[in-house]
């Protein structure tokens, strides 16, 4: 029997929040018109990618251990390349 893969370049359906380095986990804000935060995930603490997540924060470049609520979500980028490689035309 053989593994199946998906085709180079496109993203394998999991259940649940999960990540790879250079992912981005980005947070919704607290109150109303809060726009929330972002940052680079550059740790992970399980080998499936699930949390907690080591994150460098845009706003403070701090680097914390952050264990996402319901209100985050994981941006993923093409493996190899984070995000200061995807490219705004």
């Amino acid at each position: 029997m053989t593994a199946t893969r998906a085709p180079q370049g496109q993203e394998e359906t999991r259940a649940g929040l999960w990540a790879r380095l250079g992912d981005r986990l980005i947070v919704g804000g607290a109150t109303v018109g809060d726009h929330g935060r972002d940052g680079e995930i550059v740790g992970l603490h399980h080998g499936d990618g699930t949390p907690p997540y080591d994150v460098r924060w845009s706003d403070t470049g701090r680097v914390t251990l952050v264990f996402p609520g319901p209100d985050a979500r994981v941006q993923h980028f093409a493996p190899h390349a984070g995000p200061s490689a995807v490219r705004q035309s």
